[in-house]
């Protein structure tokens, strides 16, 4: 893969992850939306499709990796980091577009909007308690890590695309079994590129972006992952 194809495909990749990953939550949440009270499972479903769209279109240009998070991991499995800045700047150029796509396709609503939208954009606590916040995104990353990891040790899952597959439902089941305290960022990019953008947009009475609280999204994933990456060293 050349340094054009992973930025370009991180960028394009990662733009889609939050588009539909971000679209599902704007449309569960806006009012004058169709799919308004849809709820959690709508959510969690969400978020793994948008995984699933995003890394069959991108796995070509670069590999699908679309998370800070999954290049750290993956990094410290193998060894190489010559290409990670590269992989970390698509991600996060990519999540800022992705977030704009998503005010735009809801553009009437969020002009119509009448309650704090940040949660469409980026996580945030149920219980506002660093340290447990801090370990759920550590937890909820590395399960999925681990999973990304071990999933490349099968060559035929690669070359079938079940792999991709099995990743997207891994998604959805994280955000069942550990989204609840947190949101479950799991993914540095997916919640500072929206944050960012959430606290430029011109959305009404959109609140604030929890600026307090941004570091936990970013912060646990690395960890979870890095750690996720030394024992698959350890172990594999």
């Amino acid at each position: 893969m050349s340094n054009l194809h992973i930025f370009f495909g991180e960028i394009l990749g990662t733009a889609l992850l939050i588009l539909l990953g971000g679209g599902v939550c704007a449309a569960v949440t806006l009012k004058k939306s169709k799919a308004q009270g849809a709820g959690w499972t709508a959510i969690a479903f969400g978020w793994g499709f948008a995984v699933m769209v995003a890394a069959y279109v991108s796995n070509s240009l670069s590999g699908a990796e679309l998370n800070p998070a999954v290049t750290l991991a993956i990094a410290v499995k193998s060894g190489q980091w010559g290409h990670v800045p590269l992989y970390f700047a698509g991600q996060m150029i990519g999540a800022v577009i992705g977030a704009v796509l998503v005010w735009l396709a809801y553009l009437g609503q969020f002009q119509a909007n009448e309650e704090p939208t940040l949660g469409i954009f980026a996580t945030g606590p149920e219980i506002d308690h660093p340290v447990q916040n801090l370990v759920t995104e550590i937890i909820g990353t590395f399960v999925l890590c681990i999973l990304i990891l071990v999933d490349g040790l099968n060559t035929q899952l690669a070359l079938s695309g079940t792999g991709i597959l099995i990743v997207a439902f891994t998604v959805v089941g994280i955000g069942f079994s550990l989204g609840g305290p947190t949101g479950y960022a799991i993914n540095p990019a997916r919640d500072l590129g929206p944050r960012i953008v959430h606290s430029l947009l011109p959305i009404p009475h959109k609140g604030g972006s929890n600026w307090r609280y941004a570091w936990v999204p970013v912060v646990g994933p690395l960890i979870g992952a890095a750690l996720a990456g030394l024992l698959y060293k350890a172990l594999f």
